[in-house]
This record gives structure tokens, sequence and C-alpha cells, in this order.
């Protein structure tokens, strides 16, 4: 039976339509829509419920010489109060999972995507060894809330003493808001400014509805699922089982610049080292289409004369840029921008053209 999170009634009496996404009942959208909904955390303010994401906090001793071995970030240079963004990779250097790991005074908090959170713990207790490292599941008891868009900060400044001006990008505090202790983090999926908030799951209902009170004269509204990948996809951020999964690596899925070789114990070094070295065979793209229709995931890549050569990964029409765009890979030699494809449509083949990424470029300040 899928999971609910503790704030389903609120978003059933909102009218939202709800699916089954990772094994969690999620608004996919509400009576706003989603292009509404896309258009408001670009212009002023969406609020997502993402509390079906997975957290593992690690601690102990040897915790940074635990994280430098499973994932491929060079964890030493995240600082406290600061984050970054890396990947768990198998022996053979495909994806495990992306994460987002924050550095806390006393542990490392680390943010994993829903379907992966049972097996990124597992995992992670299997590759502790001998090391003085303790891994804990935090997902029961922490809530994860995403305020997202230009208002963000003006939104939740009204709930919190916290100076939020002074929070850079990719860094995160503690601060109470509303009189609930939280962790505020300067992060988002969306290519916007905004926050990510993790607090007490006995919370969720007083800090939603605090959200909405301050921010809908703002012009916050919250949204689903379906508005949240949209914006991703502008963004060319990347999804789990779409951009990058256990059949792709890193180097492929155009994230090297997460990957850091020069760690000699880290898992699947050999192998990534390798695909570095010799090159990909084939590397994931951003295409528009040049006279519409949309690139669902699964859809095949085509040459003009109709050679398959690839695999959409991810496609849909873009808001913000009043297109239809999409992700996906091909042969490096088809990788450059201006490249002519064509995405195979239900047997049809339509015209696209590869172009650079992102989409859409953030302008929130770094």
């Amino acid at each position: 039976m899928a999971k609910k999170t503790a704030l389903y009634e609120r978003h059933v009496e909102l009218g939202a339509r709800i699916v089954d996404f990772a094994g969690w009942m999620l608004p996919v959208q509400y009576p706003t829509g989603p292009k509404e909904e896309h258009v408001r955390v670009r212009t002023a303010a969406g609020l997502f419920d993402i509390d079906h994401m997975g957290q593992i906090a690690v601690s102990g001793p040897d915790a940074l010489r635990f994280l430098q071995r499973v994932l491929t970030a060079d964890i030493s240079r995240v600082e406290v109060g600061a984050s970054g963004y890396a990947l768990l990779c198998y022996d053979d250097g495909t994806i495990i999972d992306d994460v987002f790991v924050y550095r806390l005074p006393d542990q490392y908090l680390l943010a994993v995507n829903a379907s992966n959170n049972e097996k990124d713990t597992r995992w992670l207790e299997y590759q502790r060894g001998g090391l003085d490292v303790d891994v804990r599941n935090v997902s029961e008891e922490t809530y994860m809330l995403a305020l997202q868009g230009p208002q963000a900060e003006a939104i939740l400044q009204e709930m919190t003493a916290a100076d939020l001006s002074a929070l850079p990008h990719h860094h995160i505090t503690e601060a109470e808001v509303v009189g609930v202790r939280s962790l505020v983090s300067r992060t988002g999926y969306t290519g916007e400014d905004g926050f990510e908030l993790y607090f007490s799951a006995g919370s969720a209902a007083a800090i939603w509805d605090a959200l909405l009170r301050a921010g809908t004269p703002r012009g916050l509204i919250p949204a689903g699922l379906a508005a949240r990948d949209t914006l991703r996809l502008e963004a060319a951020m990347p999804l789990y089982g779409q951009e990058i999964s256990a059949s792709i690596n890193p180097i492929e899925a155009r994230m090297g610049w997460a990957v850091a070789l020069d760690k000699e114990d880290l898992i699947g070094r050999d192998a990534l080292l390798k695909v570095r070295l010799e090159g990909p065979t084939r590397t994931l793209v951003g295409f528009r289409m040049t006279e519409g229709g949309v690139a669902r995931h699964g859809y095949p890549i085509a040459t003009p004369d109709g050679q398959v050569v690839g695999e959409v990964t991810s496609g849909s029409y873009a808001p913000t840029l009043n297109t239809f765009i999409g992700l996906g890979f091909v042969p490096v030699a088809l990788a450059k921008p201006g490249t002519e494809i064509c995405i195979d449509i239900r047997g049809k083949l339509r015209p696209a053209a590869v172009v650079r990424l992102p989409f859409y470029k953030p302008r929130y300040r770094r």
C-alpha cells in the first residue's frame, strides 16, 4: 500500500489530483494546473510537499573517510554549514543514486531519492566495513518541504528571525520557523532561488499552513509533481530512473564535474577512470523540437535518415520557453549543438535539434 505524507489531507482539501509516485500518494497537480504552478515558481513562488524523499544521517569519527569512499565528490571540501552534490556508484561506475549532502556541526545529512531510500541505506550500511561510522535513516522523523521562486526569501523571512539574505546558495543553517526548530537550506530542484526545510514530522501542518498564509499575498501557490518535473527539465537537472540509473555512468551523463577521481578509495574509481580516459561512446544532450511534438521517455532518437541512435530520457512542453524540449543519450559524434536529429513519436519521425544546456539559466545569486 502506498504511503501518505502528513499533509495528504491538506492536498485533498485543496483539490489536488493524487497519484502513486515511488510508493507515495502525492499531489501531481492542483486545480490551478501544472502550467500555472510552473509559471508561479518562475515569477513568484511555489510550495512543494517533498516528504517522500529520504534522509540519511552519517556520523562518527570516520564519517568523512567513509563518505569520501562512497560518494563521488570530494566531501572534504564541504565546510560546516555548506552542502554538495554527489553520486553513489557501484564498482562498475554506474549510478546507484544522486544525493545532496549537508555538513552539519555534528553529522552529515544525505537527502536521497524516494525510490532509492531503502536501497541507499542498505548500500551505505554494507560499506561501513571496519570504520567507526554510524548510518541512520531518519526519514520517518524528518519532514521536508520546498519553497521555491523569486519571492521565496521574502516569504520565509516573515517566519524566521534568521537573516536569510546572509545564507549563500548551497548552504544550510539551523533556525526557528514559526517557532519550530528547522534546518533551512538554500537549495532546490527548480532552477530558481529557494529553500528546502527540514523539521520534525509532527510540525508539517503548522509550517505548511503558515507558509501559505504568509506567501499567498506574494503570489505563492502549492505546486505538484508535474510542475516540479517541467521546472527541473528546463534547468536540465537529472531525474533518477531517466537521466541517471544503474545502467548509466556519470561521465556519459555529463556529471563528471561531480566525480573526484583523485580519491584512490572511491568505489567505482577504476571503471570511471577508464571512461574518463577513453571517452564515453554516448552522451546526454538537450534538444528542442523544431516542429512541435512531445518527446516522451523511451522514445527512439534517430538521424534524419531514420537510423535509430539513442533514446529520450525526458521530454515535455517548456512553459517558460514556450517550446517543446527533451533530454536523451546519443553517440558523442551527434552531441554538437545545432546537430539535426529526429524523435520517433509513435512511428513518425519529428525533427529536432541539439542545443546547449541548460535550456533555462537560473537567475538566482550563486
